[in-house]
């Protein structure tokens, strides 16, 4: 069974809605049935989300909303909240998942991280305290789910600004679905989207197509649904490259440089390299 917050009449803003995985996402709250707000940036873009996504809904252009929204200015998503209830009414889903990549290291640039943090951090706290207190208060299924991303467990040794923002809406989610879990009469749950390879306009890195290790933004998704019926918070996603079995290897290792007090980052470091690929093998 779906989840009861996906459902026919129900509400659900999408922010980075306009492409990827969010707009994937928008299309199937659409197909169920849904009222769908999509934010993103870029207006054109916005536009032709809405064009394309009007012809998936029953009611067409009625039920979809495009707002240009900037996620690191709480102003905008409040803004964006309002038009949401003034045009559709009450909330029942909320998917923070707009996100940027620009290259970093670990001493700069500081422009990178403020904007990579205040986007993809920031903009996850801001629609999860924006959008909750009315889901809560209403005292009805809902549901709250952040993009993170495996980068944001494992650590990988590039751009760690990214990671950092990721690493964050990790720990982030989990302290909210513990308050929301905590919290008398409320049935909101929170979750964490943690995506594989998935082909997208902040993956394709100049290719046109999709590469053979790759989910679609569709995959992603549907595999994020049957996930949240099940009620997973941790909607751990493999690709067509790396099972689930290599990424929970991959994730005991990066938690065993700490218990086992190896180097930082040790999985990349050239003495524990083959280490680490016996572990990985099982052996």
């Amino acid at each position: 069974m779906p989840h009861p917050a996906i459902a026919k009449d129900q509400v659900a803003v999408v922010t980075g809605g306009a492409s990827g995985i969010g707009f994937a996402a928008a299309k199937r709250f659409l197909q169920a049935g849904m009222k769908v707000a999509i934010a993103d940036l870029n207006a054109d873009h916005l536009a032709r989300a809405a064009e394309l996504l009007a012809h998936v809904a029953g009611g067409g252009a009625d039920d979809v909303l495009a707002k240009e929204t900037d996620v690191a200015k709480p102003d905008q998503l409040e803004a964006l909240r309002a038009a949401v209830t003034a045009r559709f009414g009450d909330v029942d889903v909320v998917m923070n998942n707009a996100g940027i990549e620009p290259p970093s290291t670990a001493l700069g640039p500081r422009e990178a991280y403020e904007r990579i943090l205040s986007v993809n951090l920031w903009g996850v706290i801001h629609g999860s305290q924006i959008f909750a207190p009315d889901m809560i208060a209403r005292g009805r299924p809902g549901l709250i789910i952040n993009t993170g991303s495996k980068q944001g467990i494992t650590t990988p040794p590039r751009n760690p600004a990214y990671n950092v923002s990721k690493a964050g809406v990790k720990a982030y989610t989990e302290a909210l679905a513990h308050e929301l879990r905590t919290t008398e009469g409320c049935a909101v749950t929170a979750h964490l989207l943690i995506p594989g390879f998935v082909f997208t306009a902040l993956t394709a890195r100049g290719r046109s197509e999709k590469p053979a290790g790759a989910w679609t933004a569709e995959q992603t998704v549907d595999f994020m649904l049957a996930r949240l019926e099940d009620g997973d918070f941790y909607i751990l996603c493999p690709d067509n490259d790396v099972p689930r079995s290599l990424d929970e290897r991959r994730i005991a290792w990066a938690a065993g440089d700490i218990i086992d007090n190896r180097p930082a980052l040790s999985r990349w470091h050239p003495a524990w390299a083959d280490r680490f690929r016996a572990f990985v093998e099982g052996k």
